[in-house]
């Protein structure tokens, strides 16, 4: 459900931007209805993911220095406060309902920063060896779930205000296009998000400590053997695994920091494989919704603004969206689910950056052909498969196999790393490209911003960082059907030395 939240959190901006621009930026006796300036408009689309930056590196520190548990509510709060909050935006001038907008979407992203290595560390901290891929990749899922029920939030309260107030066209009548009551659609779509994340605040506070953490970082066997046997409903605190787990927890050489020769040497190159990676993906996953104005608009979803009402326009938008997020998202991350424990996350990460790769030239190099109006549906087509193999691919594996090969005591520290490289990807995809997109013809770019390199340039500089991000998938291990303690060297016997089968060694059952 955390999961569910961020996504709805981060993606239900873009449902609402075109109103907000309406709203204030309609310039009188204008042909068109306002937009937001291209500052304003990065400003309110961007700011969060700058505070998911700062909370994945902040909150994945703490989670190793506090514990999950404690740090996990803290984040919860942090989100239903900051997602209410950005409904009450002070003020009627523009300048004073945007800036307040943007100060508590920073903070709503901070709290959803710390989410990523939370979630993805508790999952992997509780789940087994056999089955673990496919339930931090359910957890990831839930972002395909959180955008859609974005969409038909606002498609729900959209159609409920339109119905109830009826409004011309701003064709017809530009002042009337935007009823006085069109503010508040914005404001209950953004607040809605606080609903799911309160819900959730007293499951995740009945929820014990990770043993993982209890008995490797805490140093606490008996704890971790008690907390065990309580989820598992199995007596775990006598016998031969609360033994193995007092050897492991008193055991020194599992002590090395981050910033030492030991870390460099065991996991330096698998760090800088989860960070690149995340950070190509990202550059490219983001920069696709770069595209989706051209292909609702080329296939006909969303007719020209002037044609609409505010509200009418904000139903068009959350349609096109949810039918998208229906076709090319939600399918890939459960294909995730069900094949990662058997096709193992290498090859499907490696896959995914190949199709990734092989689709974006595919529309780059014929890119006039797909703009012509007989060729709309495979574009479309094409399109959908890029978003499919992205979350069939290194979107869902790079946040599964951080929280899996790094140690217990630095778990959550590498993953909020990974992850923060993954949003600085997603800050140069979605905002550096969306002015290297723009046309090469200065009469031909948006409103307010200069010449970039055009589209088909653009698509192919992304199909050279997909392939580079398949380079990099060759730093990261395989993580399939190994425990943590053997793919972090945990349960080593010796320093340096290569580990022998094990038979019962583990901190929880496997």
């Amino acid at each position: 459900m955390g999961f569910f939240t961020d996504a709805y959190d981060l993606f239900c901006i873009s449902l609402v931007t075109k109103l907000l621009g309406r709203i204030y930026y309609t310039v009188p006796g204008s042909s068109t209805p306002g937009t937001l300036p291209p500052n304003v408009a990065d400003s309110v689309n961007g700011v969060a993911f700058c505070g998911t930056f700062a909370g994945q590196l902040f909150f994945g520190w703490l989670g190793d220095k506090l514990g999950r548990k404690k740090v996990y509510g803290l984040t919860l709060l942090l989100m239903v406060i900051c997602a209410i909050a950005s409904g009450l935006s002070f003020g009627h001038s523009a300048e004073g309902v945007i800036a307040t907008l943007c100060f508590f979407r920073f903070w709503l992203g901070f709290g959803i920063g710390g989410d990523y290595p939370l979630s993805a560390t508790i999952m992997s901290e509780y789940a087994n060896k056999k089955t673990r891929g496919a339930f931090i990749a359910a957890v990831f899922a839930m972002q395909g779930f959180g955008n859609l029920t974005g969409g038909i939030v606002a498609l729900i309260v959209s159609s409920a205000f339109d119905h109830a107030y009826k409004a011309p066209t701003y064709e017809q009548n530009a002042s009337a296009s935007v009823p006085a009551q069109a503010d508040y659609v914005w404001r209950i779509i953004v607040m809605v998000g606080a609903l799911p994340a309160a819900l959730t605040y007293y499951w995740r506070m009945k929820m014990p400590e990770t043993a993982r953490y209890t008995a490797l970082v805490a140093k606490n066997a008996q704890q971790a053997a008690q907390d065990m046997s309580k989820v598992l409903q199995v007596d775990l605190v006598s016998g031969q695994d609360k033994s193995e787990i007092e050897i492991l927890a008193q055991d020194d050489r599992n002590s090395f920091g981050l910033f030492t020769k030991e870390f460099a040497k065991r996991h330096g190159l698998h760090l800088l494989g989860t960070t690149v990676c995340w950070f190509l993906l990202d550059i490219a996953f983001y920069s696709q919704n770069l595209f989706q104005k051209d292909i609702f608009s080329a296939i006909g979803w969303i007719p020209a603004a002037k044609t609409m009402s505010a509200i009418q326009e904000v139903y068009t938008v959350a349609r096109a969206q949810t039918l998208i997020v229906m076709c090319g998202l939600i399918p890939g991350y459960w294909f995730t689910v069900a094949f990662i424990d058997i096709l193992g996350r290498f090859a499907i990460q490696l896959m995914g950056f190949f199709f990734m790769t092989v689709f974006m030239f595919a529309l780059a190099i014929p890119y006039h052909h797909w703009t012509l109006k007989e060729n709309r549906i495979g574009f479309i087509v094409m399109y959908s498969l890029t978003f499919f193999f992205a979350n069939f691919g290194p979107n869902s594996t790079t946040f599964i196999v951080p929280a899996e090969i790094f140690p217990a005591r630095l778990r959550s520290t590498c993953h909020g790393i990974s992850a923060a490289a993954g949003k600085a990807g997603a800050i140069v995809g979605a905002f550096g490209f969306l002015y290297a997109a723009q046309s090469t013809d200065p009469t031909q770019t948006d409103a307010g911003y200069p010449p970039g390199i055009g589209v088909k340039n653009t698509l192919i500089v992304l199909g050279c960082i997909n392939f580079l991000g398949m380079l990099f998938t060759f730093l990261v291990p395989e993580s399939n059907g190994k425990s943590l303690e053997e793919l972090s060297g945990e349960n080593e016997e010796e320093s340096g030395e290569t580990e022998e089968p094990q038979t019962s060694s583990r901190t929880v059952p496997v």
